[in-house]
């Protein structure tokens, strides 16, 4: 630390008190110095401060979209219960034409999918067992239906191929949208008959649960253990072999 210089002070020989100290001693006895310290050493807090609420306000002057911007979030009929939070849904996070490049490098063994339904399909990315996570690709082929189900917790989406949407919501996914659903959120997934191919990622924590059209049962359910089972059972039946799910488990 550097020296501190009080105005006024006078240094004296022999141990004797000198004009400064004196004042210094007053101060300390009078309670006023104390406080002049505990405002300097404030300072630099308070300046930091200003200059973090400045630069917010800025960022908002700016007319750029915020982290916690929550575009086309309207809710039709039944989506989530009060007090949950809003989806949140940006519209497109990558160039269209990067995707397209890569998709030329995707696998050709059509057997990494795995069937769900006549129309839909799923390929694995990662099961994240330690953490009740899966990572996984969803495609449909063809128009087609994810029947009613709720979210235990949080899931992440980015469209890559097609466009979809849910009953219970009023915006439409397509090729680059980013879509958050909160913990609560109860949909119906819809892909429409004109679209030859669906294609998005899901980053789903938690438990799926499939409930009943009218009632909001529960008649279902999926997560992380009961995707890896249906990998490893389709995998063991095309001929890659159970443990080839294996590799996506962390």
């Amino acid at each position: 630390l550097s020296s501190v210089l009080v105005p006024g002070a006078e240094v004296g020989t022999g141990g004797a008190r000198t004009k400064g100290s004196k004042m210094i001693l007053s101060r300390l006895i009078r309670g006023i110095l104390p406080l002049h310290l505990l405002l300097l050493l404030s300072l630099p807090t308070l300046v930091l401060g200003f200059r973090a609420a400045t630069s917010v306000t800025t960022a908002a002057g700016t007319g750029l979209p915020s982290a916690q911007a929550r575009v086309g979030t309207s809710t039709i009929a039944r989506a989530a219960p009060e007090g949950a939070l809003s989806d949140i849904v940006v519209p497109s996070i990558f160039n269209l034409s990067d995707w397209e490049d890569a998709a030329a490098d995707e696998p050709d063994d059509s057997r990494i999918w795995v069937p769900q339904t006549d129309c839909l399909s799923f390929r694995p990315l990662c099961f994240c067992t330690s953490q009740g996570y899966y990572v996984n690709l969803l495609k449909f082929t063809g128009g087609g239906v994810l029947g009613r189900h709720r979210h235990s917790s949080p899931v992440h989406a980015v469209t890559l191929r097609g466009s979809w949407g849910y009953r219970e919501h009023g915006w439409h996914a397509r090729p680059g949208t980013y879509v958050f659903e909160p913990p609560g959120e109860t949909h119906t997934l819809v892909v429409d008959e004109d679209c030859d191919e669906m294609c998005a990622l899901f980053h789903v924590t938690g438990s799926l649960l499939y409930v009943d059209e009218e009632t909001d049962e529960v008649v279902g359910f999926d997560d992380v253990f009961s995707k890896l089972e249906k990998a490893r059972d389709h995998y063991e039946k095309v001929g890659l072999g159970r443990e080839y799910a294996d590799q996506f488990i962390r």
